[in-house]
């Protein structure tokens, strides 16, 4: 156990701040009062937070929601004051730092229940992993104790309670977590009163529910179970119209029919039929880790909902839907994975059709989850197949680091994660078969849905279903359920002819009847008019895509002239959804309106337009039509000439570059390698909303932002082009995005070779170099940085140049050329000089390393001092954990075990924060050490076999057989040689061929010990 001792932890003065109940806070002489309304707001976000920047906007909105006064900041900052005061005066070990544009609270993690109570569940899933139930269930026990009500019980703030609920939610969770456990350890008995109080407090809560059922159930009250059952679904019934899950269903038929699964000691592998596992039955043992194919058993738990919305007024086509849904669901043994393709032209319904085929399914035969992608098959840049299966492996919980390279790779781990679940892939528009193989799964336990205007013929057991347009009765239904079923009948000639008119093709009854929904005194026999006056096109709505073109038309001439203009230049975006800011960006308004979606709610309105939805951030997204974007191509090509699509492109472009220079500036605290392309920036206070949390942002903006760099190399831009791809590569790094990077700076490279763009060229390979190292093809990086370091130096670009030498100084180090390392990190900072501090630290942080093995202490101790301070004044937090496992490194060289590890343990918590992976495997492998330099073996062995996990998933094979080393070693003191002896061969095969000459040698050496403990034995 690494995390804080729940046990110690059980009143209110084990702790200086209360949030898992009334907000309190404790001093050395008890209670400390917080005053009522504003500061009790203030302090709890601070303290929801901590650590964290609190946008002082956001604190605003916090207390006066959209109505605040115009001395809310003043007033703000006098709260805060207050506070610092009444926290000072109480010896409170706090501390409220400004930091612009907000406020951070500094405490130590263990002084909030709240981080005590999170950390506590965390290393109870690991003791839980590791197969030690009864502790896992103890220390979740004891984590839920300490809470004493709702969180913030009592804090006068609506958007504060939003948040709460979610954090009691994260109670109930950890509840039933333990109830869980402890039904597998048999304490059925000792449950059933507190699972029945828990059914009576949350009677919706469907696990709670199944437990108390399955304690019933063991202790032999079959009858009492099943009449828990019926009272749940009445209850459900009543109040929701909805019957019990299929988890709770199967359950009581189990006890129905006294399934064996529901036994305490069942076999391994035996599973309750339809479902994996039932609510608190015991798992069978855990798969050993060889067992679970490229080490992925933990991604397992992800379970991915993409559907798209389905659409509330489909009608029609009730005969296809259920041959579909009987193709997708078929249970025969000798069946293969249900495909079913869905095609027609365009605007027929097809995307329509399978969300609906697809949302009816999910829940009840796919419960394992849906994977949804657009495929773009309408468009010249198809999605690739390799691309998709990162998307959907991403879905399914292997972190972007894990991903290999290759289509047939990702092809072979997307089964494999497959091939036991039950998934629906829906598959949208589809180009081809060569786009649809690679994503097929290899079980029968899924299914596949496709929609594409190709047939697909040459797509082997799939069945096709051809949507062909709607019969008068599902016209006009259709127009009810959109302009309201009175004015049909109000005039039904009207609306027959209507439908008649458009050739019952949906699209264009849907825009016909938006129309008429947006003009409630229209007469319906009005539109009949206006479609007889454009008779000629509309004759054409059966022959193709220049018919539907014609009655968009329709609703294209009814709009303002600023309507028609953002119509055509949104067609310049290229992504499935983009933003609401970028109407501002085309059309040079930032200010337009209040809110940026301002500018697109116009057409939203007469559906040339879609709302798709709201992001991560909050902020609202829109999308085309596939058909409506060639219309409004078509029309940007008529209408307007290519100054204005060049302005528009550049605006986009440069509202791209200021978004992203402002997330560096967050996450990274500088802005790296800048060109001269001009800047547009969105509204501020927008900026400040969507960029609150910049990596969330960049997971949502990812597509847009590398097919804008794709768009602007395209049509020449080369010097936004470059600048952005650049810009991106940081995020990309930290994501691991690794294809994204390579690929938005390919498209970019040919841009600024083909202009000559010199710097262009030089930042891109120097960033290209930085990708090879992180992909440890080190003879790329060598010939991309010494190429980029040439073409800064011609320039006299002095910081290209510091980057170019400090990533080959990198590149040495790996080769175990530690003196032309130095010199190239001597170099790098005479480049930098003194004007960037963020370079600087990033060269003391890497030569630390050298000077580790140097032996020279006391200059590491003293530039890793230099480096913390300049981190935490940008508020980087990953370099000040990359900061902290060298000062942990340090320690374990002096021999200081105790220092070692508390700077390792506060370094695993800044990456495990960040989502860095990579970060924590090298931890880990380090505390690894720290344990075996104690004697702590046990310990130090849980550590490394943690280490090697996390190294093995990221596919980093190097580190992955350093950590094997360390695992000989500790075999080797418990006297295992044959083990050993396997992991040291292992280690040895990498070593020799990436290089490794001095980790080569010490597994040589432990090899030898290995022979001569072989030979000892013999004789």
């Amino acid at each position: 156990m690494t995390g804080v001792h729940l046990e110690s932890r059980d009143r209110s003065a084990g702790f200086t701040f209360q949030v898992l109940g009334e907000l309190k806070v404790f001093g050395d002489q008890g209670a400390v009062p917080v005053t009522a309304g504003r500061q009790q707001v203030v302090l709890a976000a601070l303290l929801l937070e901590s650590g964290r920047l609190q946008n002082c906007d956001h604190l605003i909105r916090l207390l006066w929601a959209e109505t605040p006064p115009e001395t809310a900041r003043t007033q703000v900052q006098i709260c805060v004051s207050r506070m610092r005061k009444t926290l000072a005066a109480a010896a409170v070990k706090a501390v409220i730092e400004t930091r612009p544009p907000g406020y951070v609270l500094q405490i130590d993690d263990t002084a909030l229940d709240l981080n005590v109570f999170r950390r506590g569940v965390a290393d109870a899933a690991a003791l839980g992993g590791e197969g030690r139930t009864a502790e896992a269930a103890a220390l979740l026990r004891t984590a839920v104790g300490l809470w004493h009500g709702p969180c913030l019980n009592g804090v006068p703030s609506d958007a504060l309670v939003r948040v709460a609920e979610h954090i009691d939610e994260e109670r109930l969770a950890a509840t039933e977590s333990f109830v869980e456990l402890e039904l597998a350890l048999g304490r059925h008995h000792q449950l059933i009163a507190e699972t029945a109080r828990l059914v009576v407090e949350n009677p919706l809560r469907e696990r709670f529910r199944g437990q108390l059922m399955l304690a019933l159930h063991r202790s032999g009250r079959q009858a009492e179970a099943l009449e828990v059952y019926r009272q749940g679904r009445t209850l459900l019934m009543d109040e929701l119209g909805l019957q019990p899950g299929e988890d709770l269903r199967l359950l009581e038929r189990a006890i129905l029919t006294e399934d064996a699964c529901l036994r305490l000691e069942r076999p391994a592998g035996t599973a309750l039929r339809g479902t994996e596992q039932m609510p608190g039955a015991p798992a069978g043992p855990e798969p050993e880790p060889a067992a679970a194919e490229d080490g992925r058993t933990a991604a397992r738990a992800a379970v991915p909902r993409q559907l798209p919305v389905d659409t509330g007024d489909f009608v029609g086509h009730q005969r296809l839907v259920a041959e579909a849904e009987g193709v997708l669901t078929n249970t025969s043994p000798d069946r293969a994975p249900g495909i079913v393709v869905v095609t027609g032209r365009s605007g027929i319904g097809k995307s329509t059709f399978a969300a609906r085929v697809a949302h009816r399914l999910a829940e009840s035969h796919f419960p394992d989850g849906q994977l949804y992608c657009q495929l773009r098959g309408g468009r010249a840049d198809p999605v690739d197949p390799r691309e998709v299966l990162g998307r959907f492996l991403r879905a399914l919980g292997l972190p972007g680091p894990a991903i290999p390279d290759s289509l047939e790779e990702r092809g072979a781990i997307y089964r494999s994660m497959l091939a036991d679940r039950r998934i629906l892939v829906v598959l949208d528009d589809a180009v081809g078969e060569e786009q649809i193989f690679p994503l097929l799964p290899g079980g029968r336990s899924c299914g596949v849905l496709v929609t594409s205007r190709a047939r697909l013929t040459a797509l082997p057991g799939a069945h096709r279903v051809t949507l062909d347009i709607l019969d008068e009765r599902s016209s006009l239904e259709l127009f009810g359920n959109v302009i309201g079923a009175d004015r049909v009948h109000g005039e039904p000639e009207a609306a027959r002819a209507l439908a008649a008119a458009v050739g019952g093709l949906p699209l264009a009854l849907r825009i016909v009847a938006a129309r008429l929904a947006a003009r409630p005194l229209w007469p319906l026999a009005y539109m009949v008019q206006r479609l007889a006056d454009e008779r000629r096109r509309l004759d054409e709505l059966t022959h193709g895509e220049m018919t539907v073109r014609a009655s968009l038309s329709l609703t294209y001439d009814g709009l303002a002239e600023t309507d028609r203009t953002l119509l055509r230049l949104l067609s310049l975006t290229k992504g499935s959804t983009f933003p609401s800011w970028i109407g501002g960006a085309l059309l040079d308004a930032p200010d337009a309106y209040p809110y940026p979606s301002d500018l697109m709610e116009p057409l939203v309105d007469v559906q040339m337009l879609d709302v798709a939805g709201v992001d991560a951030t909050g902020e609202l997204r829109y999308g085309f039509h596939d058909i409506i974007r060639l219309f409004a191509r078509d029309r940007l090509a008529a209408e307007s000439d290519e100054s204005e699509r060049r302005a528009a492109l550049r605006r986009v472009g440069g509202a791209w570059l200021a978004l992203i220079g402002e997330a560096q500036r967050r996450v990274f605290g500088t802005h790296y390698i800048g060109g001269p392309a001009v800047r547009w920036n969105p509204p501020a206070d927008h900026v400040r909303t969507i960029l609150a949390r910049p990596l969330e942002w960049l997971d949502t903006e990812r597509e847009n932002l590398s097919l804008t760099v794709e768009s602007l190399a395209q049509e020449g831009e080369d010097g936004y082009a470059w600048e952005l791809a650049v810009s991106l590569a940081p995020f990309y790094e930290a994501r691991g995005y690794l294809d994204h990077w390579a690929r938005t700076h390919r498209k970019a490279l040919t841009a600024v070779r083909r202009s000559g763009n010199r710097l262009g060229q030089a930042a891109l390979l120097a960033s290209l170099g930085s990708l090879h190292l992180n992909r440890r093809n080190l003879p790329e990086a060598r010939r991309a940085l010494t190429t980029a370091a040439g073409l800064f130096e011609e320039s006299g670009h002095t910081k290209g140049l510091g980057l170019c030498h400090r990533d080959l100084g990198l590149l040495e180090r790996f080769a175990g050329h530690d003196t032309a390392a130095m010199d190239l990190f001597a170099r790098a900072e005479r480049d930098f000089g003194d004007g960037d501090p963020w370079a600087r630290a990033s060269v003391l942080v890497q030569r630390a390393v050298i000077l580790l093995r140097r032996g020279d202490f006391r200059r590491v101790e003293a530039e890793l001092a230099e480096a913390l301070e300049i981190w935490r004044d940008l508020g980087c937090l990953g370099g000040q954990a990359r900061v902290l496992q060298r000062a942990g490194q340090l320690h374990l060289h002096r021999g200081q075990l105790d220092e070692a590890r508390t700077a390792l343990s506060e370094g695993l918590g800044m990456v495990r924060d960040e989502g860095d992976v990579i970060g924590e495997g090298y931890i880990l492998h380090d505390l690894g050490q720290v344990h075996a330099r104690l004697g702590e073996l046990t310990e130090a062995g849980a550590y490394f076999a943690r280490a090697l996990s996390v190294r093995e998933d990221i596919l980093d094979q190097a580190g992955a057989a350093s950590v094997r080393v360390d695992l000989a070693d500790l075999s080797l003191r418990a006297g295992d040689s044959a083990k050993a002896g396997g992991l040291l061969t292992d280690a040895l095969e990498v070593f020799g061929r990436l290089g490794m000459a001095e980790e080569e040698e010490r597994a040589a050496g432990l090899l030898t010990r290995v022979t001569a403990d072989s030979t000892t034995e013999d004789r």
